[in-house]
């Protein structure tokens, strides 16, 4: 997996809950993109404090709802389709923050910037016809 996802401790009311919220928000946001490795059950309840049982029962709710897949030798990653961009437009992205970010560009600029080459991008790109 690229840099670990950031987790708040888990709420002590049902921290496998909580757990499940939490990485099913990085992975429909984009910050865990397709295929991308999640950190193991035992990682993750070390990491916050929680019974590895916790952890596993959050892992399992976001199995059951098919964001990501577990395969005992290659642990558990976000499933293909429960991205929102695929894992190398991810990394690209990743890499695009941080080079903006080591020359101090603001992050409204570079939005904007994106958004404009996109736009006349895709404005001059041929229609593709619906089958």
């Amino acid at each position: 997996m690229s840099p670990s996802p950031k987790l708040s401790p888990a709420d002590e009311a049902n921290p496998a809950l909580d757990i499940y919220r939490q990485l099913r928000g990085l992975i429909v946001s984009g910050q865990l993109g397709a295929g991308e490795r999640l950190p193991t059950v035992r990682q993750t309840a070390s990491d916050l404090g929680v019974a590895p049982g916790t952890a596993a029962r959050a892992y399992k709710m976001l199995e059951a709802e098919g964001l990501v897949v577990s395969r005992t030798a290659a642990g558990t990653r976000v499933a293909e389709s429960a991205g929102v961009l695929p894992a190398a437009v991810i990394r690209r992205i990743r890499d695009l923050v941080d080079e903006a970010s080591s020359v101090g560009a603001d992050p409204d600029d570079v939005v904007d910037v994106l958004r404009t080459i996109w736009q006349t991008r895709t404005a001059d790109a041929p229609a593709v016809p619906n089958p």
